[in-house]
């Protein structure tokens, strides 16, 4: 199988598919390609929280055009997929001098399962984009052709829990993943600051508990497959739910917005996790730590693309409030506005390449020390 990612998180990835128990784990880019049976496709799905999709490649030749591409998808045994009387769905991704055009791709893999359909008896599965019994992934590689079935359906960052959304919202899998890349285990209070409709809070908290990402969701696409097996995909959702864990911390989000502490507070609980998570209506640049402990940040700033803003001003308040109102913080946040960094005033002690969206970001990490970080190093 092939799990899809974003680009900056495919260790991450290759990292929860060994811990879920995955096997012949290898790294791509944007990918990580893994076996497993078809109970471990389910547990995929449900419990990976950097994945977009699970692929289950069905079949690899060489094409040298269009013609042999017709025929080879031809000559695959669809029957043993779908019904003549099902619904099907094809999307296509190309990286080759010789096919160029993606959607054409796709329309040429259609001809050739629904002509065979017809042609071997008499009836033919219509295109169902929307909700397919059957959704085929095509991947051209220069000459190489993989034909895949897409386990997941729809993207698996729509978890199924956020129904309110704000202006800018960040995807789920983004939220987990930068969770994880700061290194956040559960092991101290976490704070959202900017917390827009929650996402970050939410992932957060269900990193701290290992709850499923997933659980949430009305549908996976394997659901409708004819292999479908619901004893064992309950079996697995009573496995993932039985290593859930205690939580003993606070997670706290910020917004100046009334409207986003409300939207965030309805995704909270309509994902069950608000006996964890406490939302509040504040302006991080007029608050202070509360306690002396640890606290562990990451928050996804406004970054001007969408909302109107004083970037200069704006991040130099980030970098002062930090400074004076949060020590023994660890505060992490993503930005694809690299300009706006000189002006928080601060040293990063980390910087990772990431993308949110087809922004080119950087995920970057602020030591605020108790005291000074002379007095610190001395103590040490």
């Amino acid at each position: 199988m092939v799990a899809k990612t974003l680009f900056g998180f495919e260790e991450l990835l290759a990292k929860e598919l060994r811990n879920l128990g995955a096997q012949d784990v290898k790294i791509g880019v944007r990918n990580v390609s893994f076996s497993g049976d078809k109970g471990f496709m389910y547990k995929a799905n449900l419990g990976l929280r950097t994945a977009i999709k699970i692929l289950k490649p069905i079949k690899s030749f060489r094409v040298a055009n269009e013609q042999d591409l017709y025929n080879q998808v031809y000559k695959m045994p669809w029957e043993d997929y779908m019904k003549p009387t099902g619904s099907l769905a094809i999307d296509a991704t190309v990286h080759s001098t010789v096919f160029t055009h993606s959607k054409y791709i796709a329309l040429k893999t259609k001809d050739a399962i629904v002509d065979k359909f017809r042609d071997t008896g008499g009836e033919r599965p219509n295109v169902d984009l929307r909700f397919p019994d059957l959704k085929i992934n095509v991947h051209i590689d220069k000459q190489l052709c993989t034909i895949s079935l897409d386990s997941s359906g729809e993207s698996l960052h729509r978890r199924g829990y956020k129904t309110a959304t704000n202006i800018a919202p960040i995807n789920e899998v983004l939220a987990a993943g930068l969770i994880m890349l700061s290194g956040w285990d559960g092991q101290s209070d976490f704070m959202d600051p900017m917390c827009g409709s929650g996402t970050i809070l939410a992932e957060a908290a269900m990193i701290a508990c290992n709850i499923p990402p997933n659980l949430m969701r009305k549908e996976f696409a394997f659901e409708r497959w004819q292999d479908w097996d619901v004893d064992l995909f309950e079996k697995i959702e009573e496995f993932l739910l039985s290593k859930t864990r205690d939580f003993h911390y606070k997670i706290i989000g910020y917004d100046k917005s009334p409207s986003a502490v409300s939207k965030a507070k309805e995704n909270i609980k309509n994902a069950h996790l608000d006996e964890f998570i406490t939302v509040k209506h504040e302006d991080f640049f007029k608050t202070q730590k509360a306690g002396e402990d640890v606290l562990h940040m990451v928050f996804n700033p406004p970054y001007g693309e969408r909302l109107e803003l004083n970037m200069e001003e704006f991040y130099g308040n980030i970098g002062t409030t930090l400074k004076h109102g949060y020590p023994n913080t660890n505060a992490w946040f993503i930005t694809s506005n690299l300009e706006a960094l000189k002006y928080i005033g601060l040293r990063p002690s980390r910087k990772i390449k990431l993308f949110n969206a087809k922004l080119e970001a950087r995920l970057v990490k602020y030591e605020m020390y108790a005291g000074s970080k002379k007095a610190k190093k001395q103590n040490n």
